[in-house]
């Protein structure tokens, strides 16, 4: 268990985001309970902080989240307001030059937005990052929620 927490360290950069048990449970629509068994199964990758708690890599929920996702067919939109708000986790990010191609895992649902590369570097967009899609009309606006310090860095104090 040493070894695979060594290599997932390594594997992702220490300035990623990680999430509590419970702030996984929410993104991935299931209880905390279930995020546990997951973990314990090998199934979802951990980290230990100082204190002992288990921490989840931020890319590797998100890579876990869109696997998840995957072959699952959302049910149909009865009704719906003009704005519609998606957290989830940026599973991938895309630039060149100019634009940026940003990918969210909202639960089972894939959001996909195009906007500048200087918005997305501003955001600081990359896998594993907690996003807000906010789709009006054929427009989705891309944010960052609040969060306390601490949550942002992935550090503990």
């Amino acid at each position: 268990m040493v070894v695979r927490q060594l290599i997932l360290h390594l594997q992702y950069s220490s300035h990623m985001p990680t999430y509590g048990m419970g702030q996984a449970a929410e993104l991935l629509g299931v209880s905390p309970d279930t995020v546990r068994r997951w973990t314990d199964a090998g199934r979802l990758p951990t980290l230990r902080t100082r204190g002992g708690h288990r921490r989840i890599n931020g890319a590797a929920l998100a890579d876990f989240a869109a696997s998840q996702a995957a072959g699952h067919l959302p049910s149909a939109i009865v009704s719906e307001s003009a704005r519609n708000r998606f957290t989830g986790l940026v599973t991938r990010v895309v630039r060149d030059t100019v634009m940026a191609q940003v990918e969210i895992q909202a639960g089972p649902f894939r959001v996909v937005s195009l906007l500048s590369r200087e918005a997305a570097d501003e955001l600081g967009l990359a896998p594993g990052v907690l996003a807000v899609a906010s789709v009006k009309a054929t427009n989705v606006v891309v944010e960052l929620p609040a969060q306390r310090e601490t949550e942002r860095s992935g550090q503990e104090r």
